[in-house]
């Protein structure tokens, strides 16, 4: 709806001068598509599952409406339409097809066979998973190995909690060293943080944190597997096989977006190409055509019984690419509220993160961001204090380089805090319940992280960012 708006206008329209959106002047009205549209995907597969089952797409459409139309209507269409479409052509698309590429090669990759799951099987998957998980994302490492261990585990009589540990390591806090692991990441990544910058700068709090929740997962596991020994025994649907891994052509094709994304972080040709009057780097245009390749070369080289195996579908990306791209409308004007800093209607939500000298509070900006990131999508809580922290990648990386491994530990680990707060967490436990696991509920999850994540999380808290 949005894109046929601005593109009804004639072509000089796009051209016009840079226009900017005044965020000083802008109240906290603006904000409510954005905050709606987040509740709408918060509490919509959970209050009314079949209407955003069937019509999610025209929800996030008509947020994303009732953020650009106002936008036009109060500030004229070349302001409005610059600022849209800048978001949408300079980062949506390249965040949407870097997701589109991870989920589709590694949907072709499986891992066929079964072992059993013993408490270190047990965790030596979970550990291979969270390293696999900044290498190919989270979404990646979670659908290749979600379903080996629950294979590994569905003889046992208490398993619940392995899924659970698996979406805490392998779906969320692995995914922090690389841009490549999680979607707030690569957002930094887009808004010029170095490629990395996160493996330098985050590599302490990330193995501090993921061996804790792993130490914590052994324990609890060995407790566990223990008392199942005077149990009755559960005849194994899925006996012991050799464990193989298949789809081994589109390993070079992960490294192959590896490359393109380095790439793009190294050449830098100094050419801009203009459409619809928004400047793209030909750097960013070229990463990106080779990664949509190397997408569709998976799909060409991939055997279907593979995909199949793997429960493959493209559901759950065309989910991501609907929501993502009113969110990432709907963020237009609360960031120009952000940048207004001080000035803007946000104002307290800024003193909230700064101390009385007027420094940055690190801790602040590492629990308020992980707090919204827990019951928020990530990706957008983490471009909110991304801007809040002044939103200038070489500054943030360098004087204020605390702040962003704070806002990026934040969105990252505490994603794991509740099943909506990553995109991999709710496909986990789909799986997972749909496979006979009797996988805890929305608050029974926030139990479960309560007692594990959140003294781990205050812990972490106050050994890196204090």
């Amino acid at each position: 709806m949005t894109a046929a708006l601005l593109l009804a206008f004639p072509q000089p329209v796009f051209a016009a001068e840079a226009h900017e959106l005044p965020g000083a002047a802008m109240s906290l009205w603006w904000a409510l598509p954005f905050a709606g549209l987040l509740l709408s995907i918060a509490t919509g597969p959970l209050l009314f599952h079949h209407v955003w089952e069937h019509h999610y797409g025209k929800i996030a459409a008509a947020w994303a409406a009732l953020a650009a139309v106002p936008l036009a209507i109060a500030f004229g269409m070349p302001a409005a339409s610059e600022a849209v479409l800048h978001t949408l052509l300079t980062e949506y698309l390249s965040f949407i097809i870097l997701l589109f590429a991870l989920f589709t090669i590694s949907g072709g990759i499986l891992v066929a066979g079964n072992i059993h799951g013993t408490p270190l099987v047990n965790a030596g998957l979970l550990l291979i998973g969270a390293i696999l998980a900044s290498v190919i994302g989270t979404t990646g490492a979670s659908m290749i190995l979600i379903r080996p261990v629950l294979r590994a585990n569905d003889n046992r009589s208490f398993n619940a909690h392995v899924v659970v540990f698996f979406i805490f390591l392998v779906s969320n806090i692995g995914g922090s060293l690389t841009p490549l692991g999680d979607p707030p990441l690569f957002v930094g990544f887009l808004r010029g943080v170095d490629f990395f910058w996160t493996t330098a700068n985050l590599w302490q709090e990330t193995l501090f944190t993921g061996g804790l929740v792993l130490i914590i997962f052994l324990a609890l596991d060995i407790v566990l597997h223990r008392r199942e020994g005077g149990l009755p025994k559960i005849k194994d649907p899925t006996p012991e096989t050799k464990v193989r891994l298949r789809g081994l052509a589109n390993l070079p094709l992960l490294a192959g977006v590896i490359g393109a994304i380095l790439l793009s972080a190294s050449w830098k040709p100094g050419i801009s190409i203009p459409v619809l009057g928004v400047g793209l780097e030909l750097q960013n245009l070229v990463r990106d055509a080779i990664i949509l390749a190397l997408a569709f070369l998976s799909l060409k080289v991939s055997y279907k019984s593979h995909r199949e195996a793997n429960g493959f579908s493209w559901g759950p990306i065309a989910e991501v690419a609907k929501l993502f791209a009113g969110i990432f409308i709907c963020i237009v004007p609360v960031i120009a509220i952000l940048r207004a800093g001080h000035d803007g209607a946000l104002a307290p939500l800024v003193s909230l993160v700064t101390s009385a000298d007027g420094q940055p509070d690190d801790l602040a900006y590492f629990w308020l961001t992980g707090a919204l990131s827990s019951f928020l999508d990530n990706a957008p809580t983490y471009l909110v204090f991304f801007e809040l922290a002044g939103g200038d990648a070489h500054h943030l990386m360098t004087e204020a380089a605390s702040t962003l491994a704070a806002i990026s530990a934040g969105a990252v680990f505490m994603g794991a805090n509740t099943y909506i707060g990553n995109a991999p967490n709710f496909m986990v436990f789909a799986i997972a319940r749909h496979r006979g696991f009797k996988m805890p509920g929305f608050f029974g999850y926030m139990a479960w992280s309560g007692l594990v994540l959140i003294p781990t999380f205050w812990i972490a808290g106050f050994l890196f960012f204090s």
